[in-house]
């Protein structure tokens, strides 16, 4: 199994080189839905007055490298689904004009120049209020009016993707359109021990989904393989999140929705080039700090000399 998911990974990144060398397509996916209407309980009291998806990775915030990758991959409307709380993630991508001022005349041009190229001009930006807390499946389906009949995305901004080349959906994109598909998944082979906590699915041998179940036991899972917080997902989908009875945890499961959707649809599961961060939980948020300040060029020498000498004390 191991051999051939390399493979078959290898093989589809491929096709990913090729597209970004300049391939054409007819039709481009143009919006994503940003689910950041959780309330990041793992993570108080920090997230009791600021969302959980405006926590910095070193000196930026998780929802910024998650449009990042958004913006990469192509995408033209950017769909926050949030709660009243969220008013920071509107705030980081609104301009500041009092600071923008000071920046200028204190002749601070790369920080200015940072924070007024969040976004490009070029991108739409849309909030929209999740009214209750009813779960991710949900929260998709609020954006259903503004994505009409196009396929589109969803990112998890806790599921923080590192990559030198093109991020995880940017790969997606690729494949969705080199191997003509309805859908993408995003997935990544986990320890056994931990399919309680993810999206679970099982796959043919030609990598199309055949199963998706959410957070099943270590006994009862099928595979290992789970949902990397990455999808492009047909509009039908709607139709199942509409008519979704509450599932784990009594909420509306985007994954219940996509159950039923799979003997319709074509979703091709996509092992991606990269690593993947679970910022979500405080272990896998440390290690995304750690390794992107490694890689920071002014800072990365000076936190390894730091950090060496740090373990090497605390082993004496």
């Amino acid at each position: 199994m191991t051999q051939s998911f390399e493979k078959q990974q290898q093989l589809d990144y491929d096709d990913v080189r090729k597209f970004f060398e300049g391939t054409q397509i007819m039709q481009k996916i143009k919006k994503a839905i940003f689910p950041v209407a959780g309330l990041g309980t793992r993570f108080l009291p920090v997230t009791k007055a600021s969302p959980k998806e405006m926590l910095p990775v070193v000196d930026k915030p998780l929802i910024q490298y998650a449009v990042e990758e958004a913006v990469e991959a192509g995408i033209e409307e950017m769909i926050f689904i949030t709660n009243g709380a969220k008013r920071a993630i509107e705030d980081h991508f609104d301009h500041n004009f009092e600071l923008e001022k000071v920046l200028h005349e204190k002749q601070k041009f790369k920080a200015l120049a940072e924070i007024q190229q969040l976004l490009p001009k070029q991108v739409k930006v849309v909030y929209i209020r999740q009214s209750e807390p009813l779960g991710l499946g949900h929260a998709i389906l609020c954006a259903r009016h503004l994505i009409g009949d196009e396929t589109f995305a969803v990112l998890l901004a806790d599921d923080l993707m590192y990559h030198e080349g093109p991020r995880c959906l940017g790969q997606m994109v690729a494949i969705y359109h080199d191997k003509n598909v309805d859908g993408v998944l995003a997935i990544e082979k986990i320890n056994k021990s931990e399919t309680h906590q993810y999206g679970i699915v099982s796959i043919d041998h030609a990598w199309r989904t055949q199963s998706i179940i959410e957070k099943p036991s270590p006994e009862t899972a099928p595979t290992n393989l789970a949902i990397a917080g990455r999808y492009i997902l047909p509009t039908s989908i709607f139709q199942y999140l509409e008519n979704a009875n509450p599932g784990v945890g009594n909420e509306i499961q985007l994954t219940d929705a996509i159950a039923k959707l799979l003997p319709h649809e074509h979703l091709l599961a996509y092992a991606f080039e990269g690593r993947r961060y679970d910022c979500g939980s405080k272990i896998g948020y440390a290690q995304a700090n750690f390794d992107y300040i490694l890689r920071d060029p002014d800072l990365g020498k000076k936190f390894e000399a730091w950090a060496t000498l740090r373990l090497a004390k605390e082993l004496a």
